[in-house]
């Protein structure tokens, strides 16, 4: 199968971009989208993070938007227990890209997210514990980190054209979206009560 047609999505939300006159996928938390072609991938943080991740040569591509849960035994620890939720959402977007094509010597990444917006979750840093995973991940993972845009207080609408690295953050700081704070809310309460099974290694 040729890698144009050979896209694994954990993101349904499919739609026509007409400010940007492509293609687009909406990536919510939790879910990611890999993909060869030329389109753009759009999200929308508020504490959560994505990670833009591509081949700088041959343009495979995609994006995550995930969140670490709070644990209350790892609260001053980023990288704990909850810190496999995050790994496994980075790694299962990386094994897609090298299954995709991409090869690893060329990844570069693009970080964005991890603001304080989530209220009554501010006292736990979620932000902030988002944006040290998901730099400190990439620093391990030796995947250079060329652009980012975290933390302050303010919720971004992201989007990331794979195929070029081109990546325009829209800043909501004057948008009073509820929706975002409260479906992150719900990812949270979600990740308090499920199970990830098993590991991902990564492969090259």
């Amino acid at each position: 199968m040729s890698r144009e047609g050979y896209e694994e999505i954990l993101s349904p939300h499919l739609y026509f971009d007409r400010e940007h006159n492509t293609e687009a996928a909406k990536i919510l938390p939790g879910e990611y989208y890999a993909t060869a072609r030329n389109m753009v991938l759009v999200t929308v943080l508020g504490s959560c993070v994505c990670a833009c991740i591509r081949d700088r040569v041959n343009g495979i591509g995609g994006m995550n938007h995930f969140m670490l849960p709070h644990s209350g035994q790892d609260r001053n620890n980023p990288l704990g227990a909850s810190a496999r939720y995050g790994a496994y959402a980075m790694e299962i977007l990386i094994n897609q890209l090298l299954k995709m094509g991409a090869k690893r010597s060329n990844f570069e990444a693009k970080v964005f997210g991890g603001a304080s917006v989530l209220r009554g979750f501010t006292v736990n840093n979620v932000g902030e514990r988002n944006a040290e995973f998901v730099t400190q991940f990439l620093k391990t993972e030796k995947i250079p980190v060329v652009a980012q845009d975290m933390l302050d207080v303010n919720p971004r609408k992201v989007y990331y054209f794979p195929a070029t690295g081109l990546v325009r953050v829209k800043n909501l700081k004057q948008v009073h979206n509820d929706t975002i704070i409260s479906r992150e809310a719900e990812y949270n309460t979600r990740l308090q009560y499920a199970k990830l099974e098993g590991d991902v290694e990564l492969f090259d």
